[in-house]
């Protein structure tokens, strides 16, 4: 009698299975989108990486062009002087607007004939800066910054013409 009576206090569970199978896609189904937000944003980090690259190079390229017209070229006189470069959008996807500024100092005398006859030495120290990036019209684009494939690069560099 004893074992009868167990018998029917003890009922079969019934739907854990459904639960547990429930239970398991949910887990699968966060994973899954895990890995692909992950994916996703890996995919956006390289592309940006590139771009960074493509940026610095045109930067770079600005830098050298701003040199060459303060030293040799149109802007002897270069305070203030900005230019928009628009030739590097084809190839890289970037422009890149280079400012000229410089300084006038005067470094001890140079003397020549004789007897010597001494004269202060001015020396210009030029400063560069070349700021590339992948807007449209003008960099830096106050506009796009910060939010999402705006890429900016600067290239900052001094040099004097003696």
């Amino acid at each position: 009698m004893r074992s009868m009576h167990l018998r029917h206090r003890v009922r079969p569970q019934r739907g854990v299975g459904v639960v547990a199978a429930m239970f398991v896609l949910v887990v699968l189904s966060v994973l899954g989108a895990a890995i692909a937000r992950l994916g996703w944003t890996q995919q956006i980090s390289s592309a940006q990486d590139m771009e960074g690259a493509r940026a610095q190079r045109a930067a770079n390229s600005g830098a050298e062009w701003g040199l060459y017209q303060a030293l040799r070229g149109s802007w002897t006189s270069c305070n203030g002087a900005t230019q928009t470069l628009t030739a590097m959008k084809a190839d890289l996807g970037m422009i890149v607007t280079v400012t000229c500024n410089h300084d006038s100092y005067v470094e001890g005398q140079t003397g020549a004939g004789d007897p010597p006859v001494f004269s202060d030495r001015t020396i210009k120290v030029y400063r560069i800066d070349a700021v590339a990036c992948n807007a449209a019209a003008s960099c830096p684009d106050a506009t796009r910054v910060g939010s999402v494939g705006y890429i900016e690069r600067r290239r900052q560099v001094q040099a004097s013409d003696q």
